[in-house]
């Protein structure tokens, strides 16, 4: 979309904020910033699950309707994957999902890729069963010596490049037409990938694009000019390059740092929340260009069929940095969509025990599409230090403007289990009470809190003992001069003091054991709360 109309409005943040990760290795103890970086690393491969036996995927006929996102830690066998270790294979499942009913293929590296780096430009040739195609991209060097990390900006259109280069890192400007040209039919599709793998392929542009990234990457691997880091690659873009921007990071492992903006449907929104928003449709994005797969038109009235929704392409990009910039004021953007995309993708970096490596950010004053935000700039440079420079570990921030809140709660059945081996995510600066589920009837509550200067986030679990709750009431006591802003998920009788918490319609009903979730936005602090709850 090229859409730049400006809506005015106030903006109400939602702050969410990880921690750092520690962590140890056999009886050798590393520090907390020695486990970050080994946590921050970046495959040295494109796809480091290549060699994982996925089963067969189901077949269009087969596929059932589901209206709640499917569960990323369900294997396709039906198995709940149950370490950390398992994420591996499990992200090879949800990569050929995403390939065979939203993207196509995109090949793996092709037989031969040859190229050069210099300090303005890289050229890339590339030969592949009897058919050959070229392109090139500029390179901007930040003042300093090198070898520099870089970031990819796609088609002119991403962050802020006088930052980007400023804060360390080098600027890869890619014209993705002259990999996949936009105003072509799908059956005679041009540019350097469709030569090599012809113009009636059913891969989509995104896809395609992404593979000119990796070829890029390839080069700049081999070079050994000792001018650009291979292993120190990022990559943003604003707008239909936003939706490139996030592809190219799904699907290539050695991006350290995917920084989409504003990419709208297509791009990091949920495509079953879409048409509930108001956004961009899912046959307009699919017929205005061919950005996704053929096989995508089959969805685009029917979304709750497909077996995979980009809150797992969020995950797939775990454990490495996310950084996902969005505009509360354009609602044909699927902000709301795009931030239940983000909350759902989060859950898995927060299994894996890397929650402080992802950032969604829509808490920005009002302006026109793809302009440089100044509540950006400060994310930006920290997500270059930490993922990109290795300098930094600032933790990862969620924060969601009140006039796109999406709930995850409403999207999900599933519940984020717990993974264990690797490294782990430090509890909260407010650890959650220890209180068990009641053993007999009735329910508890726990609760955790991400404190920031000035406010706070709660996240209540409510869980049923050994029989069914219907109905249930949470209350506690708000620190003196604290309130509350926002809540989702539950009502509430007040707002500072002493406030009781009742559910909601959808999630009164609670099973034997079983938990849902509520949370609230405040002022002031959140620490030193206790939870109390009551069943109908």
């Amino acid at each position: 979309m090229n859409n730049r109309s400006k809506v005015r409005a106030a903006v109400v943040a939602l702050a969410l904020a990880a921690l750092t990760v520690a962590g140890s290795v056999s009886v050798v103890t590393r520090t907390t910033a020695q486990a970050a970086a080994a946590v921050l690393a970046a495959p040295a491969v494109e796809d480091e699950g290549a060699d994982c036996a996925v089963p067969a995927l189901p077949d269009l006929g087969s596929l059932p309707t589901n209206a709640k996102l499917p569960d990323p830690f369900k294997k396709l066998n039906g198995q709940t994957i149950t370490s950390r270790s398992d994420w591996r294979c499990r992200r090879a499942e949800i990569k050929e999902l995403a390939e065979k009913f939203v993207f196509g293929e995109k090949p793996a590296k092709p037989a031969t890729v040859t190229g050069t780096v210099s300090n303005t430009n890289i050229t890339v040739n590339v030969s592949h069963n009897g058919r050959s195609s070229s392109f090139s991209a500029r390179v901007e060097l930040p003042s300093g010596t090198g070898p520099s990390p870089a970031v990819v900006v796609v088609g002119g259109f991403g962050a802020d490049t006088a930052t980007i280069k400023a804060t360390g890192a080098a600027v890869i400007s890619y014209d993705p037409l002259s990999v996949g040209r936009e105003g072509t039919p799908r059956n005679n599709k041009q540019g350097a990938f469709y030569s090599i793998y012809g113009s009636s392929s059913s891969t989509g542009l995104l896809a395609a694009w992404g593979w000119g990234v990796s070829r890029i990457i390839d080069v700049i691997e081999q070079s050994g000019t000792g001018i650009l880091k291979a292993d120190a690659m990022g990559v943003t873009g604003c707008s239909r390059y936003g939706k490139g921007a996030f592809a190219i990071g799904v699907f290539d492992q050695r991006i350290a740092l995917t920084m989409p903006i504003e990419s709208g449907s297509a791009g990091v929104p949920i495509f079953r929340g879409i048409p509930g928003e108001g956004a961009q449709s899912l046959s307009s994005a699919y017929g205005e260009q061919p950005w996704l797969g053929d096989a995508f038109g089959s969805f685009t009235g029917s979304p709750n069929r497909l077996p995979v929704d980009t809150h797992e392409m969020v995950a797939m990009v775990a454990p490495r940095g996310l950084f996902i910039m969005d505009n509360p004021h354009i609602a044909n953007l699927g902000p709301r969509s795009a931030s239940v995309a983000a909350l759902g993708g989060a859950e898995v970096y927060r299994a894996l025990g890397v929650g402080d490596n992802i950032t969604y950010w829509s808490d920005v004053q009002d302006g026109s599409h793809c302009a440089n935000r100044p509540e950006w700039r400060g994310p930006l440079q920290n997500n270059i230090r930490k993922f990109l420079l290795k300098t930094g570990n600032e933790p990862g921030v969620i924060r969601i403007s009140s006039r796109a809140l999406g709930r995850l709660a409403d999207w999900r059945d599933w519940q984020t289990p717990v993974l264990p081996d690797g490294p782990t995510t430090p509890p909260p600066t407010t650890p959650p009470p220890t209180t068990p589920p009641p053993t007999g009837g009735g329910c508890a509550a726990t609760m955790s809190v991400n404190q920031w200067t000035g406010g706070f986030v709660a996240t209540v679990r409510v869980t049923a003992g050994t029989t069914p709750v219907n109905g249930w009431t949470v209350t506690m006591t708000l620190p003196s001069g604290a309130s509350i802003t926002n809540v989702w998920g539950a009502n509430r009788s007040g707002n500072t003091g002493t406030v009781s918490f009742t559910n909601v319609a959808y999630n009164g009903v609670i099973g034997p054991g079983q938990s849902t979730e509520f949370g609230y936005q405040g002022t002031g602090t959140g620490t030193g709360m206790t939870p109390t709850c009551s069943a109908s």
